[in-house]
């Protein structure tokens, strides 16, 4: 794809952002979208950099992917790392190197940031998400997610 922009979100962006979310969320079996919830996330991180970044491809005027880095420390890098969170491209521009285009400039920021990893979750059975990663230098760890929502009665 030629002629696009890439740069950090801004607060302006939040409205897009919100949509690109909600198509993500759509297909993920683990997240149902709440666009008031991913307002509030995309805010936080956007006026936080120190806890990550967000950075957008701009075509025309109209943002058609993002790819969401929050930063960690890792004990067993002695170093800071970066969690992919997210990442989508509008389904309209799927298929013309948006996705590659955000992952190389994904590594390349983090890698900027002093991060000495970047560690993604996927659906197992998105076989075309985990092909993508794949190709662009991601292997399956042996670790497993484990999750525990905080919002449970005690």
């Amino acid at each position: 794809m030629d002629q696009v922009e890439i740069r950090i979100a801004k607060t302006k962006d939040i409205n897009e952002l919100t949509i690109l979310l909600t198509s993500l969320f759509a297909q993920e079996s683990d997240f149902i979208p709440d666009s008031r919830k991913q307002r509030k996330g995309l805010e936080m991180i956007i006026k936080n950099p120190q806890h990550g970044h967000i950075l957008v491809v701009v075509k025309d005027e109209q943002l058609v992917g993002m790819v969401n880095l929050l930063y960690l420390i890792s004990t067993s890098e002695g170093a800071k790392v970066a969690m992919l969170e997210d990442m989508v491209v509008n389904p309209t521009f799927r298929g013309y190197g948006v996705g590659s285009i955000l992952i190389r400039n994904g590594i390349d920021f983090a890698r900027d940031q002093g991060c000495q990893r970047i560690t993604l979750l996927t659906d197992f059975d998105n076989a075309k998400a985990i092909k993508f990663y794949e190709k662009n230098g991601f292997t399956k760890s042996k670790m497993i997610p484990l999750r525990r929502s905080l919002n449970e009665v005690k």
